[in-house]
């Protein structure tokens, strides 16, 4: 599963902030240095759709807000149940 994201790093609390211009718009508590807020999106990403955090991989965006992250072991429905959780 493919996903592109738009972070929102140094948030004050880590959550999924729903879907925008065809992306999935996530806030983070770390800040955007030396990788912090990608290790985070990595790690959230694997908790909120519950697989492993070695599944889940940065394809591109290393240094910018717009992302796209590789999920293997989890489909469609994962997500889009997860996108319903935020209302």
């Amino acid at each position: 599963m493919t996903l592109d994201v738009r972070i929102v790093p140094r948030a004050s609390r880590e959550a999924l902030l729903g879907l925008h211009d065809g992306a999935l718009r996530i806030a983070l508590t770390a800040p955007p240095v030396d990788g912090a807020a990608n290790a985070a999106l990595l790690a959230f990403v694997a908790r909120s759709l519950g697989v492993p955090t070695r599944q889940v991989r940065l394809e591109r965006g290393a240094t910018g807000k717009t992302k796209v992250v590789v999920v293997d072991g989890a489909g469609p429905d994962d997500v889009r149940r997860w996108l319903e959780s935020v209302g």
